[in-house]
């Protein structure tokens, strides 16, 4: 708008003033306890912190940002944190924002471990864990159909999320192989210019209506691109991550129980692509039907810590190590060897999460707009809709019911369930969820609340 007589726009209003290191911690606990609800939680808030309020970032990068961290192993929210704060202060951002964001759910997680070994099965504690789990299949069930909205666009996105669903439940195909597939087929798509595969871009000139942003359009990473820094980035964070675990099975063996969660959980964070729960379903079907961790109901009350706790999902991971290392400790005691296995997994979980983007970010900096790459994720995301939906059918098997009945058909192969089985209080519960979620429109913390309450009720009712 022009000033009244003198013909001459407005001047643009002046970019935020810059933003110190020690300014942002506080910011970034902020987003780190208010990390509840799984990754579609995590992500809106920090686009409101990040984008609406403090306006640190611009949309178009935020989304940038979010498409690459998608595309990688492991927690994209985590990562995401990880990534805006590289953008803003170098590495000791990236530490900053990534570190905060996982230690809540760390501290957390390991104190309802301990509770749950020493307290889990008796009376009122197991009562709430019965209510969780519940509930739990009402979140899952929930972001099948809140992700499958976003994602599937059209017949051919459709056609790649059943078809992951059905190598996962009915061909016992191995996880990364879905999710590799998935990519080229999107890659080779949007190269040959199918619609299905076509990725919009996101113009961006660093402002709107509420004025610049701190990261804008114009905005230039602190590190470039830059083949030796590349290489030094590589060889500190790998040695970070494989240096304990080389020295834990020189020590111990594979065969030991800390060997096997350092081997496991470090070949997670190298396959384990499109999120959290697509990572839990990897996780459950290899803790629980491979090594004999755990239960498919412990799975379950993992899960149900990790969804009433700020910090990524995928904390649940650092309960399964907790458990194996706690039912074979070896010679030290029970509850050390717990919490070391606790420990263990969440640094060869999260350790991966630094070097992808500390090498990759400032070369997917001049990604922005690639058809391609925007094309694999759009293929990739579908296919995940697919794992998500297996990973709720595999809970709700396993929860609403107490005996299952595999069955092989050719290179089929699927557990069937025994119906006389059925627990009729854990599907009240389920559906009670269902309708807070669906239809009442609760939140999450709300309705595992309830749930866990529910629990709780039955079991003073003597009725579980």
């Amino acid at each position: 708008m022009a000033t009244l007589g003198s013909g001459a726009p407005d001047a643009p209003p002046p970019p935020p003033p810059p933003v110190t290191l020690g300014q942002a911690v506080p910011v970034w606990a902020r987003v780190a306890a208010l990390s509840f609800g799984g990754p579609a939680g995590q992500i809106a808030v920090m686009h409101r912190v990040l984008v609406e309020e403090r306006r640190w970032i611009s949309e178009a990068r935020f989304l940038h940002a979010l498409n690459f961290c998608t595309l990688l192993p492991g927690p994209e929210a985590q990562q995401l944190a990880t990534y805006v704060g590289w953008l803003m202060h170098g590495a000791r951002g990236g530490l900053v924002a990534g570190g905060l964001f996982v230690l809540p759910g760390l501290v957390a997680i390991m104190a309802l471990s301990w509770i749950y070994v020493l307290y889990g099965q008796v009376g009122p504690v197991a009562g709430l864990f019965f209510g969780l789990k519940a509930a739990v299949l009402a979140v899952v069930a929930e972001a099948v159909l809140r992700i499958g909205r976003r994602a599937l666009r059209g017949p051919a996105l459709v056609g790649l999320a059943a078809a992951a669903f059905a190598a996962l439940f009915l061909l016992d195909v191995p996880f990364p192989l879905v999710v590799l597939a998935a990519g080229i087929v999107g890659y080779l798509g949007a190269r040959t210019g199918l619609m299905a595969f076509r990725g919009g871009g996101h113009g961006d000139g660093g402002h709107d209506a509420g004025g610049p942003y701190l990261l804008g359009d114009a905005a230039t990473p602190r590190e470039r691109v830059a083949p030796g820094r590349t290489l030094r980035v590589v060889a500190l964070w790998a040695a970070v991550w494989l240096v304990p675990v080389a020295a834990i099975l020189l020590v111990l063996g594979p065969g030991d129980v800390f060997g096997q969660i350092a081997l496991f959980f470090s070949k997670m964070a190298m396959v384990t692509f499109g999120g959290a729960y697509a990572v839990l379903s990897y996780v459950a079907q290899q803790a629980v039907e491979h090594y004999g961790w755990l239960k498919p109901g412990e799975m379950l009350d993992g899960l149900g810590m990790a969804e009433t706790t700020p910090g990524p999902l995928i904390m649940v991971t650092q309960f399964v190590g907790f458990l194996a290392a706690y039912r074979a400790p070896g010679a030290l005691p029970p509850l050390v060897a717990g919490t070391l296995g606790g420990l263990l997994t969440t640094w060869v979980t999260f350790a991966p999460c630094f070097l992808w983007i500390f090498a990759g970010a400032p070369y997917v900096e001049r990604l922005r707009g690639n058809r391609a790459l925007a094309g694999a994720l759009a293929a990739i995301t579908a296919a995940v809709v697919g794992v998500i939906l297996n990973l709720a059918v595999w809970f709700a098997l396993h929860t609403l019911f107490r005996a299952l009945h595999p069955v092989r058909l050719g290179p089929l192969r699927l557990d069937v369930p025994v119906w006389s089985s059925l627990d009729p209080y854990a599907l009240a519960l389920a559906l009670a969820a269902m309708l807070a979620l669906f239809r009442l429109r609760l939140g999450v913390p709300t309705v595992l609340a309830g749930c866990a309450a529910g629990g709780l009720a039955l079991h003073v009712l003597g009725l579980v």
